[in-house]
Formats: structure tokens, C-alpha cells, sequence
């Protein structure tokens, strides 16, 4: 693989929907469309890149947060915005009342906005004011940070976050950039990776690795709050057609290397 020094990663947010059944935690992923350029066909979690809309000076004063600053909240609105367009959730609050909104309210704006956001029809700011609510970045937790490597082609400087899900909203994906959706018991994602019946690229695999180590929410949550997120940009060498990852043993992941036997599972589509 060459290397792409000049590339500088494209900032993004992810978001880790999590709640709890009667055998433990689970975790909102969809299936990347086949016609999307970035991981196509891969099991993620919802998420993209941060849009100039995100960082709009009123909607960042009306995100109803203190004690973040702009960079902060600007990335906590992406994956807010990702989250409603790509799962159909939308993480805020009553401007009156302060209270999370209900799901049936939730259900009602994503029939409502969530496809002419997707197209470009209306912006979050334009919901925000029209349907006075805030959004909740405060019920985003900074879970991780990861850098795709210098030698692909596309890449992203992506923040990973918790949000634990109110337990009557209802999440789908959103048949444009994503054809599947499941709410899923991270081991199951990772044994249905193991046996080939999906594909999940290096960095959602770590970070089903670290959830899969969790039984509920709370403790989840608790842990991550009390470490410190470290960066991670793998740094990758290749033999004979396998790929191995060399990742910081201080990241908490476990482990110092992972290989992917016949290249990586990243898949990236030119852009021509």
C-alpha cells in the first residue's frame, strides 16, 4: 500500500445507540448501500462527516449546552444529525420543558424532516426552530477516536460516542445509505463477521470488542467517563496479501495487532 501523507483526514462523528433487553446490551448498526463510496456493504454504526450546517453559530446557541466549545459541539451536532438521518432517532429535548422528547414525538419528525433533511430540502437549524427543541449533545459520551491510516485513499478523523437510547424510540435505517438495520448483542455482530455472514471493517470491530465486555448501559457509560480516550491511527504492513494493524496497547483495546487475512476489509470506491 502507498501511502497518502497529504491527505488530511475529513473530520466525522459516529454514534454507538445503545440500550438494554432481558440478555443484555445491544447496539444499533446498519448496512452500508452497495453505491456508497466509503465501506460499502460494511456493518457500522451511524455516523458521516461533519457538515458546515453543524458548526451554524444559531444553531450551535441553541443547542441548549454549556461547557462545550465549538469544535466540540459543532462534532456532537453531526452525530446528532447523522443519527436522525441514518437511524431515524433524533437526540433532543423540549425547548419548554427541558425533558427528552417521546418516541412518538421522535417517530412523528423523522416521518415529518428526516427524508428532506437527507436531501437537502430543510436544515437541522430550520427543525430546531420550527419544532422548539434543543438538541441533547450533552447525552453524547466521547467513546473513541480514530484516524483512518495514511495509505488509504478517504480518510477520517472520527469520534466515537455513546448515546443511550429512551427505550421507546424506534430506529431504522434509511434505505438511501444504508440497507439494513438491526439492533444487535455485540458478540452476535462479531461472531456473524467471524463466519463470514457480515462484513465489519477493523475500527468497528475494536469497538464491538470493547462493548461486547458490558452487560448494561450505566456501567458502560461510568467506565468510559472515568478513562481517557486515546487517539488511534493504526499503522498498517502488508505480506502476501494480508494486512496487519499495530494499534497503541494504551487505547484499551487489548490488543497491539490484528491481521486481516486477504487484505483489508475497508473498502474504499475511486472517485472518478
Amino acid at each position: 500500500m502507498s501511502s497518502n501523507p497529504t491527505i488530511t483526514p475529513v473530520p466525522a462523528s459516529t454514534v454507538l445507540l445503545t440500550r438494554e433487553n432481558k440478555a443484555g446490551l445491544e447496539v444499533f448498526m446498519v448496512t452500508r448501500h452497495h453505491k456508497i463510496d466509503f465501506a460499502y456493504g460494511a456493518l457500522v454504526f451511524p455516523g458521516g462527516k461533519l457538515d458546515i450546517q453543524d458548526s451554524d453559530p444559531e444553531l450551535l446557541e441553541l443547542c441548549g449546552e454549556q461547557g462545550l466549545n465549538i469544535d466540540d459541539l459543532a462534532v456532537r451536532i453531526c452525530g446528532i444529525r447523522e443519527t436522525f438521518e441514518e437511524a431515524g432517532v433524533l437526540l433532543a429535548r423540549d425547548a419548554t420543558n427541558r425533558k427528552m422528547i417521546s418516541g412518538k414525538r421522535c417517530a412523528e419528525l423523522t416521518a415529518t424532516y428526516r427524508e428532506l433533511l437527507h436531501a437537502g430540502s430543510i436544515t437541522l437549524l430550520e427543525i430546531v426552530k420550527k419544532e422548539n427543541i434543543e438538541l441533547a449533545c450533552d447525552q453524547l459520551t466521547l467513546f473513541a477516536r480514530w484516524i483512518t491510516p495514511s495509505s488509504f485513499s478517504r480518510r477520517f478523523d472520527a469520534l466515537f460516542f455513546l448515546a443511550e437510547t429512551p427505550i421507546d424510540y424506534i430506529a431504522s435505517h434509511d434505505d438511501i445509505e444504508s440497507i439494513n438495520s438491526v439492533w444487535t448483542a455485540p458478540s452476535d455482530a462479531l461472531n456473524e463477521a467471524d463466519e463470514g455472514r457480515a462484513t465489519v471493517v477493523f475500527a468497528t470491530r475494536m469497538n464491538l470488542q470493547k462493548l461486547a465486555r458490558y452487560d448494561n448501559v450505566v456501567s458502560l457509560i461510568k467506565d468510559t467517563n472515568e478513562r481517557d480516550v486515546i487517539t488511534v491511527e493504526p499503522h498498517l504492513h502488508e505480506i502476501d496479501g494480508n494486512v496487519t494493524y499495530t494499534i497503541p496497547i494504551e487505547a484499551g483495546y487489548g490488543i497491539t495487532e490484528y491481521t486481516e487475512y486477504g487484505g483489508p476489509s475497508l473498502k474504499i470506491k475511486s472517485q472518478t
